[in-house]
């Protein structure tokens, strides 16, 4: 699984946006281990980072400088940007997949149909069942767009 969504966040790009997302971690965690007083260690500066990005906010560490609260909001801002910027890539992709799936399948049917004469009977009455599922998939499809558009 994690093969697979390594995969498709490579395929996507959105492996930039990762690697961009854990430097950012990493660089405000750098600064915040030298201008924050409560930050020892440069690991509390990116466990803090993260928090602060992912708008968790546990609130064992608090900035206190001015420089560490704009830090902290700046990182919490490109957390929030990153956690809605992947999801969005990724469906995107999926989307895309699908409708060039469903234009194989098609175009598939359309090149079978050309050649119907020459089919033998198995092929036929495979082609007639694949036809009643697309529809049944299809009439589900508009069913439910139709559902929603009342």
């Amino acid at each position: 699984m994690l093969k697979r969504l390594g995969k498709l966040l490579w395929h996507t790009g959105a492996i930039k946006i990762f690697f961009a997302y854990v430097a950012v971690l990493c660089i405000s965690g750098l600064i915040l281990r030298f201008i924050e007083p409560q930050v020892d260690t440069f690991s509390e500066g990116v466990y803090f980072s993260f928090v602060a990005s992912t708008t968790i906010g546990f609130g064992d560490i608090v900035p206190v400088t001015v420089w560490g609260r704009i830090i902290t909001v700046i990182t919490t801002m490109i957390g929030i940007l990153t956690v809605a910027m992947v999801p969005g890539v990724v469906v995107a992709y999926y989307t895309e997949y699908l409708k060039a799936k469903e234009n194989e399948t098609v175009s598939t049917f359309l090149e079978k149909l050309e050649h119907l004469p020459e089919l033998s009977k198995e092929e036929l009455e495979d082609l007639s069942e694949r036809v009643r599922q697309f529809k049944k998939r299809r009439g589900r499809f508009a069913d439910k767009n139709n559902k929603e558009n009342k």
